[in-house]
């Protein structure tokens, strides 16, 4: 799958494509859906099916505060938009100068010109432009005079299974992984490359993988059982804690997982983390003593939720 990042990297030979344009937070089933239908509409035209993203996401920018809490990040979204087969991603850097960009611009020098678009799917709450002027009823009244169809995306979701992004997080604040992973197409899971941190954990016997979740909000906070998937492609089983660690006075949200009975070397290597069960909430402790204490209860108990050792998935 080809990236292009910006709209100044969109070059002439990039014309031509049917394009979806959205947050896909998660990918999943009912973005899925809309993918399949995009390969579909691309394949009988013979163009590449193209996803418009943006980074940030509108409300990170405007109301970060507000703003949801991702359920991939960047490097996450694009490897499922990968395996959903599309051909070509597109990152719009999302700032105030974009979102000035009068509508009907956007939609003749990026849409019509730049990138030929052929079809177009959007949710039929679409809103671009400046001052959000912009609309699914301006896009298709573009779209009949400039040579471009234009559909929503619940044309594709009619014989789906209720899905959202905003669903996913409910069950995922729940503890229901199960459903969580039924509304994605696969289990919810956190990737990401090991870095180096205080290596306090090691002094205590539990040594941990940190790994930053490059998002603003994490949509999971606590201590879980997990599965780790190392680079060999096995499955181990481990306790994380995802949070801002106030104990160590911990700033920035961050993964740190221990991985049971693995004595290999973890830097730099890319890991999938996939909760499976809710132990408890993070909390502050008085000491570090205390904290350790804390540590080894909850590894006793992950050990119980995920038995079994390393195997191939």
């Amino acid at each position: 799958m080809q990236l292009i990042r910006g709209i100044h990297n969109i070059r002439p030979e990039h014309r031509g494509c049917v394009l979806t344009i959205g947050n896909f937070d998660g990918v999943h089933l009912g973005h899925q859906a809309v993918l399949a239908q995009v390969k579909a509409q691309a394949l009988a035209r013979g163009v590449p099916a193209t996803v418009m993203t943006f980074e940030p996401q509108p409300q990170e920018l405007f109301q970060p505060e507000k703003a949801p809490a991702r359920l991939t990040n960047f490097r996450e979204k694009h490897m499922a938009l990968r395996a959903q087969g599309i051909d070509r991603h597109i990152v719009i850097e999302f700032s105030r100068r974009f979102a000035n960009l009068p509508a009907r611009e956007f939609i003749e020098r990026v849409l019509v010109d730049m990138l030929g678009v052929q079809f177009l799917v959007v949710g039929d709450d679409f809103r671009f432009g400046h001052g959000r002027e912009g609309d699914f009823a301006m896009l298709q009244r573009a779209g009949a005079e400039l040579g471009f169809e234009v559909v929503d995306t619940q044309s594709y979701r009619q014989q789906q299974q209720r899905v959202s992004s905003t669903a996913i997080r409910h069950c995922l604040s729940d503890g229901d992984f199960t459903q969580a992973a039924a509304m994605l197409g696969r289990p919810y899971a956190f990737a990401g490359r090991v870095v180096h941190g205080e290596k306090k954990g090691r002094t205590i016997g539990f040594p941990t993988a940190n790994i930053q979740l490059k998002r603003l909000h994490s949509p999971l906070q606590g201590v879980f059982a997990v599965q780790v998937q190392t680079n060999d492609g096995k499955m181990h089983a481990g306790v994380a804690n995802i949070g801002r660690r106030p104990t160590l006075n911990g700033e920035r949200v961050q993964l740190e997982v221990h991985v049971f009975d693995f004595t290999g070397d973890l830097y730099g290597q890319q890991l999938t983390v996939v909760p499976t069960h809710f132990i408890r909430a993070e909390q502050k402790f008085a000491d570090f003593a205390q904290l350790q204490q804390q540590i080894a209860r909850d590894a006793e108990v992950a050990r119980r939720l995920t038995p079994g050792s390393a195997q191939h998935c």
